[in-house]
């Protein structure tokens, strides 16, 4: 857990929502030992990746299946603190991407994300806060990609400025999606 705060720590916020977010994981982080693991029912670290295609000009969406929008690939860090790790799992597990290339093992950006109460594999689980790092992968639009029909119902590339019309989830798009479009483009 040294390193997952080494790497929070050694990020450089991009914004005032990037300042405030990382404060209050690295106090989460410090006081709850219990932080990568769901059970802890107030918040806990979950892991992205914003997928892009070689030329920067599309991104790696799944339709999520809670959140009923399209979305970035990504999941829980189930007790893992290699985020990086966790993040390119969630992607071969997600889309069936295999041959993503981690763009850099840093932390391309960080959020604390509010996740409202829903239901999952029958069980409701309650309102809470999910601080989740992004990292910033490449893959090849010709991958083979697959449906994880648990997680997602819809696995496409979509152009950059697509990413901000098609997801339905409005304070994901304002907060986090345009951030990541812009970066990906500075990434060029």
């Amino acid at each position: 857990m040294l390193n997952l705060m080494q790497q929070i720590r050694n990020y450089q916020p991009q914004n005032e929502q990037e300042e405030r977010d990382k404060a209050q994981m690295l106090c989460f982080l410090e006081r709850n030992p219990d932080c990568l693991e769901r059970e802890n029912l107030t918040a806990h670290f979950s892991a992205s990746v914003w997928v892009v295609n070689p030329q920067r000009t599309k991104t790696l969406m799944a339709y999520h299946n809670i959140y009923d929008s399209w979305s970035w690939i990504g999941g829980h860090a189930d007790g893992e603190s290699d985020l990086c790790a966790v993040a390119l799992r969630e992607l071969q597990e997600e889309t069936g991407v295999c041959h993503a290339r981690l763009i850099s093992p840093e932390i391309f950006s960080l959020e604390s994300l509010p996740v409202l109460g829903h239901i999952k594999r029958g069980q409701y689980v309650p309102c809470h806060l999910h601080f989740n790092l992004t990292y910033l992968a490449e893959a090849d639009e010709d991958e083979t990609l697959t449906i994880c029909e648990g997680e997602n119902k819809a696995v496409r590339w979509f152009p950059l400025e697509d990413a901000l019309t098609a997801p339905s989830e409005a304070w994901m798009v304002e907060w986090v999606y345009k951030k990541l479009v812009e970066r990906s483009l500075r990434a060029r």
